[in-house]
């Protein structure tokens, strides 16, 4: 395999972008162990005292992820997100403005590699002062499985969760699409009934989460690696879907309102392909 490098005069700017997205990788990929070899580390010494007091602490704080987490403006404010941003670019197009005194439900297509949780997405669209949004990747951790570029698959026939949860809250679903998401990473192939397929399958069975074998770049060359392409990422927010509060939604209503979800998701997605490299014959698939 050929390794195309890097050129040596690349601006400042862009190697700092390049070092924002690296912190994510590690963030994601090997953060979680680093910090639980460290507490094992701290349990098993001199000072297991300080493992004890931060054991006592995760013990109180268990439930904050779930219940709105705990936003700083100061790590908001870290130019480091700026960096990251400007990798790609990533850019939020908003399509019509949104009722500040209403909670919403974003549908978000396609899946990259982020799980949902439903108790912290009911505790934010239950809120009822408004002005609260919930991003559920409605096709959880087997479209992740799918995600290489080009593809336009999307499980979402029988995913009817988050429709369930609109309906019991009255949030309004608004449909969303990251045009460009699956640009970033490349994927071994894994079609169904191949064997990385049956073990992908099996694990995701047994742990709850994909572990797709993607790659892309890397810091100086790039040829191979886990830090995703510089590929512009344009995330649509569709028109929202008015939803009457129904805590006991029957099925007819389910199917009923996934249809039109359906119908809407579909429509943003004609209305704005052209506009972002797809072609007249390229469409969505649902299974």
């Amino acid at each position: 395999m050929k390794v195309e490098f890097a050129p040596l005069n690349i601006p400042l700017r862009r190697r700092l972008q390049t070092a924002a997205v690296l912190q994510w990788v590690f963030s994601f990929l090997a953060l979680a162990q680093c910090c639980l070899a460290a507490f094992v580390l701290l349990a098993l010494s001199d000072w297991w005292m300080v493992a004890l007091l931060y054991a006592g602490w995760l013990w109180l704080d268990w439930d904050t992820p779930t219940s709105g987490g705990r936003r700083s403006r100061w790590v908001r404010s870290w130019t480091v997100w700026e960096y990251f941003r400007d990798y790609f670019p990533i850019t939020l197009v908003k399509t019509v403005d949104l009722d500040p005194k209403k909670n919403y439900i974003f549908g978000f297509h396609p899946h990259g590699l982020v799980s949902s949780c439903k108790s912290s997405l009911s505790y934010l669209v239950s809120r009822p002062e408004g002005g609260n949004v919930a991003v559920i990747a409605v096709g959880g951790a087997p479209e992740a499985l799918d995600a290489r570029p080009g593809a336009l698959t999307l499980q979402i026939r029988n995913r009817k969760g988050f429709i369930k949860l609109a309906f019991k809250h009255g949030a309004q679903l608004v449909p969303v699409f990251s045009f460009g998401e699956n640009e970033l990473f490349d994927q071994m192939e894994n079609p169904s009934g191949s064997s990385l397929r049956m073990l992908q399958n099996r694990l995701q069975s047994i742990m709850g989460v994909a572990l797709p074998l993607f790659h892309a770049r890397g810091v100086f060359q790039y040829s191979f690696g886990l830090i995703p392409y510089r590929k512009s990422i344009h995330t649509v927010v569709g028109r929202p879907i008015s939803v009457a509060q129904t805590p006991s939604p029957s099925s007819e209503d389910i199917e009923s309102l996934h249809k039109v979800y359906l119908q809407s998701l579909t429509e943003l997605f004609e209305q704005h392909k052209h506009t972002y490299g797809y072609s007249e014959d390229q469409h969505l698939t649902f299974i």
